[in-house]
């Protein structure tokens, strides 16, 4: 395979890399875990006695996706690393690196479709009021943490997208964000009044941040630099620890709150789909399920003869 002593191939793994970074336009989180992935599989095969890629049979990639499940490994994760397979022999295929392709016929198990968790609306509005309160300190940090939690909650957006957001990239007149989501996709989501007040008053405070590495980013740490999604999902927690009900969510457990307080507030599945920057209305769908529960539970609850 042309390998090292790990088992890889380092030249193809950069290429693949590149390719997934400029040519696919993929998260760094994406192709980090794909490059990630492929490495192990090359080591599998490797330890089979596969000497070369094009040696890689289908059988290769069953025995080791099998290993991953006898080890316990998340259906998620294996269905993961079966699309990363799948993802790095097509494109080795595409550029000639091997004659055909292996992976074709590869079956991974289904992701599971958990119900995703989410904040009850008056939980969601107790946290918003819990982050307004604390801002009333005038400390920059809790104006931009209210700021953080009112737009992570009306638009829906993805933490790496929030964080990514520039000054110029919002508008306050118009009440609208221009987002990069994934595959370099751009799109504009709305928010609304209460998110652009906490934007208006961060922007404020905003000045007293702002240093050498500041640069254009909207959201800023204590040190002047762009905020990190580390630091975002802090900030979440941080909040959400005030709500003794409320579930313990991260930033993406807003945005699957702010979806599913979409559908229950009579928003079309499409502009749902749109404003969250899903690719496939198949993805969206999982929050009618939610709302679905959601309704049964409170309808056991209050018929007599639920």
């Amino acid at each position: 395979m042309a390998a090292g002593a790990d088992g890889t191939d380092s030249a193809v793994l950069a290429d693949f890399e590149r390719h997934l970074r400029s040519e696919r336009g993929r998260s760094d989180h994406t192709t980090r875990a794909y490059v990630s992935d492929v490495r192990q599989l090359l080591s599998f095969a490797m330890d089979r006695g596969v000497s070369e890629l094009g040696e890689l049979r289908l059988a290769d990639l069953r025995s080791w996706l099998g290993e991953q499940a006898d080890r316990g490994a998340a259906r998620s994760t294996i269905a993961r690393r079966a699309a990363a397979a799948r993802t790095f022999l097509g494109w080795a295929a595409r550029t000639g690196r091997i004659d055909s392709d292996p992976s074709r016929r590869l079956v991974a198990p289904r992701r599971g479709r958990a119900l995703p968790g989410v904040l009850k609306q008056r939980e969601a509005s107790a946290m918003l009021d819990v982050a307004a309160v604390r801002a009333d300190d005038a400390d920059p940090i809790h104006v931009r943490d209210r700021a953080v939690l009112e737009l992570l909650y009306a638009s829906g957006m993805r933490v790496g997208e929030l964080v990514a957001l520039d000054v110029d990239d919002v508008d306050l007149d118009q009440r609208v964000a221009r987002v990069m989501g994934k595959g370099a996709k751009e799109r504009m989501v709305p928010f609304g009044i209460p998110a652009a007040r906490a934007l208006t008053e961060w922007l404020a405070a905003r000045r007293a941040l702002l240093g050498p590495r500041s640069g254009p980013a909207l959201f800023l740490g204590r040190r002047g630099a762009r905020i990190d999604p580390r630091q975002v999902r802090s900030v979440v927690h941080d909040v959400l620890r005030h709500l003794p009900d409320a579930p313990d969510l991260g930033p993406h457990g807003l945005r699957h709150s702010a979806a599913t307080h979409l559908l229950e507030g009579g928003a079309d599945l499409r502009i749902v789909q749109e404003v969250l920057g899903h690719a496939s209305l198949a993805t969206t769908q999982i929050y009618t399920h939610v709302s679905v529960d959601r309704l049964r539970t409170s309808y056991e609850q209050a018929h007599p003869r639920a």
